[in-house]
């Protein structure tokens, strides 16, 4: 059984979704470049919590999230019917090696990404925006993908802002 993609995702669809998709992708590619880019490689493994991530492996972690998502919105556009499978987000950061890595890379990677996918929808026509699909038993359609995206990307701009980059 399915569930559906507001019940899982909305918390982050919600802090984009009053622009257009692609335009959400631009602005929350802008605001984390700019959060960022001047942060040192040293505060880079900072920790605010035991247990949490470094804001290194945040990066990797939308980065890798970002991959997924668009891969499924690509599936779903071309009208790919088969349940995709899900993602184990703490395995993929915890075996990502972010923080062997600069900010500067990490940042260029998310840039880089972050164009591709935008290219990426700006390639879809109206009907496969509108196509839907299902990934870890949650269906979801590929316009809701896309502010899925950019509205992670905010949200953990907003923790990174909120809880690392203070003082």
């Amino acid at each position: 059984m399915t569930t559906n993609f507001k019940d899982y995702f909305n918390h982050y669809i919600k802090q984009v979704d009053s622009l257009e998709p692609i335009e959400a992708l631009k602005e929350t590619l802008s605001e984390f470049i700019s959060l960022l880019e001047n942060v040192e490689d040293e505060k880079g493994l900072h920790y605010y919590e035991d247990g949490k991530w470094s804001i290194k492996e945040v990066i990797a972690h939308i980065i890798d999230a970002e991959r997924v998502f668009a891969y499924r919105a690509m599936s779903f556009a071309r009208n790919d019917q088969n349940d995709l499978a899900g993602f184990d987000d703490h395995l993929y950061t915890q075996n990502s090696g972010a923080n062997n890595r600069s900010m500067n890379e990490l940042l260029e990677e998310f840039s880089v990404l972050r164009k591709a996918s935008i290219a990426l929808f700006a390639s879809f026509d109206r009907d496969m925006w509108a196509r839907t699909g299902a990934a870890n038993g949650i269906t979801i359609d590929v316009k809701s993908l896309a502010y899925l995206i950019a509205g992670h990307c905010r949200h953990h701009g907003n923790i990174l802002q909120e809880r690392y980059l203070v003082n």
